[in-house]
């Protein structure tokens, strides 16, 4: 889990490689979940919440 401080620290161009980072890693979650089965389900969850968290960042960076 990301926190505030850390992602307040970063600029505009290393928030939209952590979100391409972590939307990769969502999308490699989700597909391990439906094809073999999640060992972590609730990460998808923590996920979808840090790209959320990041681009409000962002766009209140703009």
């Amino acid at each position: 889990m990301l926190k505030t401080s850390e992602i307040s620290k970063l600029s505009a161009k290393e928030l939209t490689e952590k979100v391409a980072t972590l939307k990769a890693e969502l999308f490699n979650n989700k597909f391990t979940k439906y094809t073999t089965g999640a060992d972590k389900p609730h990460l998808v969850k923590q996920l979808k919440k840090d790209i959320a968290r990041l681009l409000t960042f962002k766009n209140a960076k703009q």
